[in-house]
C-alpha cells in the first residue's frame, strides 16, 4: 500500500500567512491602545493646564486685593497720624478745653486691624494658589513628556517606551491630585 501524500507545502504557507495576519492584527490593536491612552493623557494635560492657569490667575487677583488692602491700611494710618497730631497741636495751643479725638483714634486703630487681617488673608490665599499652580504645572509637564514618549513608542514600535509613558502618566496624575487637594 502506498502512503498518502499530504500537501505540506501549501499548509506551511497557509500557517505562515495566518501567523503573519495575527501579528499584524496584534500590532494594530497595540497601536490602537497607545493612541487611545495618548489621547487620554492629552485630555489630562489640557485639564491640568487649564487648572494651573486658573490658580495662577487667582494668585495674581488675590495679590492685587492684598495690595489694595495694604494701601487702604496706609491711608488709615495716615488719617490716624493726622488726627493724633492735630489733637496734640490743639491741646498745646488751645487755652480752652478741646474735644478729645481718642474715640476717632480708637476707631482708626480698630479699622486698621480689620484691614490688616483682610490683607494677610489675601496674601495667604495668593500663596496657596501659587503653590497649587506649581504642583499642577508639574503634572502638565509630566503629561506632555508622557505624550511624547508614547508617540515615540508608536514610531519605534517599542512597548517599553509605552510602558514608560504610562508610568509617567501615573506620576502626572499624582501631581495633579496633590495640586487639587
Amino acid at each position: 500500500m502506498e502512503e498518502m501524500e499530504v500537501p505540506t507545502e501549501g499548509l506551511t504557507e497557509t500557517i505562515n500567512e495566518k501567523a503573519e495576519g495575527k501579528k499584524e492584527e496584534e500590532r494594530e490593536r497595540w497601536t490602537m491602545y497607545v493612541a487611545l491612552t495618548t489621547a487620554f493623557i492629552a485630555v489630562l494635560a489640557a485639564v491640568s493646564s487649564l487648572l494651573a492657569g486658573h490658580h495662577s490667575d487667582e494668585a495674581v487677583i488675590d495679590r492685587v486685593k492684598a495690595g489694595d488692602q495694604w494701601s487702604f491700611f496706609q491711608a488709615k494710618s495716615i488719617k490716624a497720624e493726622i488726627a493724633a497730631s492735630t489733637d496734640k497741636i490743639l491741646h498745646t495751643l488751645s487755652t480752652k478745653p478741646v474735644d478729645d479725638n481718642s474715640a476717632t483714634l480708637a476707631r482708626y486703630e480698630k479699622e486698621k486691624e480689620e484691614i490688616k487681617t483682610k490683607a494677610e488673608e489675601f496674601e495667604n490665599s495668593s500663596e496657596d494658589h501659587v503653590a497649587k499652580h506649581g504642583t499642577i504645572s508639574k503634572s502638565v509637564t509630566i503629561f506632555q513628556v508622557a505624550i511624547a514618549i508614547s508617540a515615540i513608542a508608536i514610531l519605534t514600535r517599542k512597548k517599553i517606551l509605552w510602558y514608560a509613558g504610562m508610568l509617567l502618566s501615573i506620576a502626572g496624575i499624582v501631581f495633579f491630585l496633590m495640586g487639587i487637594l
